[in-house]
């Protein structure tokens, strides 16, 4: 279907959610005036709500109308994936109802964008729904939220200002002040629980597309000093995105590129701290009554107060240097509450860039925000109020 027949430029699916809402807000705050949309949800009176909250807050942006989809029913998504340009979706954890909104959309030819964090979903999205993408044109891109976009521009933003055609090593050091979300801590708690079927998307990802000869990315060690801190390796989906945006683009980011990622404390003790007690999570993860009696302690669709989010930040540096350690620059990502805010800010801007940023990168299929948005992306967020600074 041509683009220009698509009632809708954009569509946000999971508006009723607590991030879902946020980024209804962030999107009507930021559209062009001329843009057509959409929010969507199960059920009609509470995407209603939300859109009557976007109109009071937001009277001069353009008023989005109202759809019903439910990710349990492929034919309502296919039909609201028909309807639009591109479908952004906030409805998690992704591992359980991601895929039949991703499928609709690479059937219709339509973009598709979210938050997950999920490897298993990412990998097995790749391994379903790529071809599928690739021809109808649909751009499949994940992972735009604070998992990964901070780490994967941040990353594309400091090779950027180091030598071309040489070895890089880049190194990513996280900080942050705030409180997980519900979906966040449902998606983290299902993804230790599918522990297995996690290793084997990722083991059947890497027979499909073979080990790359220009990426390599850091294995987990033990703690070690960096930036006056201690650095404590961050099992994240965020390398593995960085490093598909590398391989993806080896003119810019070197023939050989290394990177490792970290998160970064004060203390000795809480960096143990918090490797011990990312193990106890897994532990019990794997126990179902527990599992559950702990994600009654946050639902999903929940968030924190304005003032909690108002006191919350984040901020990324990356160390990069050439191999041979000639030249060496360190940058860094900074911004507000990363787990709400910020991430609803990030998707929005993501969104609106794949629907009306001209001269994007010609790419189709599942891509990162680096290979498909890159600096048009980067220089939305920089306006937004997230910094790319070199210090």
């Amino acid at each position: 279907m041509a683009e220009t027949e698509r009632e809708y430029d954009i569509v946000l699916l999971g508006a009723t959610g607590f991030t879902g809402a946020l980024t209804a807000a962030e999107l009507a705050a930021r559209a062009p005036l001329g843009a057509r949309w959409a929010v969507a949800g199960r059920t009609r009176a509470k995407v209603e709500a939300v859109r009557d909250r976007v109109v009071a807050q937001h009277p001069d942006a353009p008023v989005p109308d109202v759809l019903v989809a439910d990710v349990g029913d492929r034919s309502s998504l296919d039909a609201v994936a028909r309807m639009t340009r591109v479908l952004t979706s906030t409805v998690g954890p992704y591992a359980l109802y991601g895929e039949p909104v991703v499928a609709a959309c690479a059937a219709a030819g339509t973009h598709y964008l979210d938050l997950t964090g999920e490897p298993e979903f990412v990998d097995n999205t790749r391994l379903r729904q790529h071809d599928a993408a690739v021809a109808s044109g649909a751009r499949l891109i994940h992972c735009c939220g604070f998992d990964s976009i901070p780490h994967d521009l941040g990353v594309q933003f400091t090779v950027e200002q180091l030598p071309r055609d040489v070895p890089l090593r880049v190194r990513g050091y996280v900080r942050a002040g705030a409180r997980f979300s519900g979906g966040t801590f449902a998606s983290a708690l299902g993804a230790f629980a599918r522990t297995r079927q996690t290793f084997a998307a990722q083991r059947a990802r890497r027979r499909l597309e073979g080990k790359p000869a220009n990426v390599t990315i850091e294995e987990p060690g033990t703690p070690h000093r960096a930036l006056g801190a201690w650095a404590l390796p961050l099992p994240t989906v965020d390398p593995a995105i960085v490093g598909r945006s590398a391989r993806a683009d080896a003119a810019l980011y070197g023939p050989d590129f290394k990177y490792g990622h970290y998160a970064l404390a004060n203390h000795l003790p809480v960096a143990l701290g918090g490797a011990a007690g990312m193990l106890g999570l897994m532990a019990v993860a794997q126990v179902g009554p527990a599992r559950r009696a702990l994600l009654s302690r946050l639902p999903s669709g929940e968030g924190p107060s304005a003032e909690r989010m108002d006191r919350s930040w984040f901020s990324v540096t990356f160390v990069g240097e050439t191999a041979d350690g000639a030249e060496r620059v360190v940058t860094e990502v900074r911004g507000g509450d990363p787990g709400y805010r910020e991430t609803s800010r990030m998707l929005a801007e993501a969104t609106l860039s794949t629907a009306f940023d001209e001269d994007l990168p010609d790419c189709a299929g599942q891509v990162t925000t680096a290979q498909a948005l890159g600096p048009a992306l980067r220089a939305r967020l920089v306006r937004s109020g997230i910094s790319f600074e070199v210090v």
